[in-house]
């Protein structure tokens, strides 16, 4: 059976566990080694277990502790060229760390067929991740995006579960203490997702079958975990399907591991 957790989920930092029962990937890995490793015990997943890490792009708070972390599990790391290239350029790999290309090739990996899709941010090269298990249940992990292209939307499209972006509150932001240049590049096309923009993508999701939903990647400063899920429930609600029948929507928490989803 398909299992999914998020680690941490935030501006301060990100990654997410997807596996089967034998051995998983980890998406991001955006604290430090320590604080990977206890999330991980907290979830109940032996490192051994992870056969390899993917990484969506190069942001700070998606390898912040990726460096120290191949020193203790020593497994491949998975990203775009682009990505890949300054990760090596810039020293965030281990001398002896295996790298591998991954893009809208599928590509097993872990147990699972894994092949990214683009998202639109202001990096060197942004991606997401959908996975396919061996019972042929699908995840997605889909943050840091803009805007939902028709990439995107054709990579959630089927999906069983999803973790989505749901940054920011749009009142919060422009009441809030950022710079204005802070703020348009937030609400960009290459910035992030706000509340509002994520729950219009849950309510199609959900027309279409998706029944699991993580909220994630929220902003500290211009968010708050009621108020992304509110939002999020308004929307899935408005299309006559019932929480706990029809879907169930979650919000990943910031500074430690959430509950592990078997689906």
């Amino acid at each position: 059976m398909a299992r999914f957790c998020t680690l941490c989920s935030g501006s301060s930092g990100n990654s997410t566990y997807v596996g089967t029962g034998r051995s998983g990937l980890l998406v991001d890995a955006g604290i430090s080694c320590k604080g990977m490793l206890a999330a991980l015990e907290s979830a109940g997943i032996e490192p051994s277990q992870v056969q390899g890490i993917l990484i969506t792009h190069e942001h700070i708070d998606h390898i912040r502790g990726l460096r120290v972390l191949l020193k203790k599990l020593k497994v491949p790391v998975y990203a775009s060229p682009e990505v890949l290239a300054f990760l090596e350029q810039c020293g965030h790999l281990q001398p002896d760390t295996r790298t591998e290309e991954l893009g809208e090739a599928p590509k097993e990996i872990g147990g699972m067929e894994v092949r990214a899709f683009r998202t639109s941010h202001d990096s060197v090269h942004s991606q997401g991740y959908r996975f396919v298990f061996p019972d042929e249940r699908r995840a997605a992990v889909a943050t840091d995006l803009g805007i939902v292209t028709g990439e995107v939307e054709a990579a959630l499209a089927g999906c069983d579960l999803v973790l989505m972006e749901s940054n920011y509150d749009r009142n919060m932001l422009l009441a809030g203490p950022y710079p204005y240049s802070l703020k348009r590049r937030i609400q960009g096309a290459e910035g992030h997702l706000s509340n509002e923009e994520c729950a219009g993508q849950l309510a199609r999701l959900v027309q279409s079958g998706t029944a699991r939903f993580v909220l994630g990647h929220l902003s500290a400063e211009n968010n708050h975990p009621s108020v992304a899920r509110q939002a999020a429930l308004e929307a899935l609600t408005g299309c006559g399907c019932r929480e706990g029948v029809d879907f169930t929507l979650t919000v990943a928490p910031r500074y430690r591991a959430g509950e592990m989803t078997i689906f």
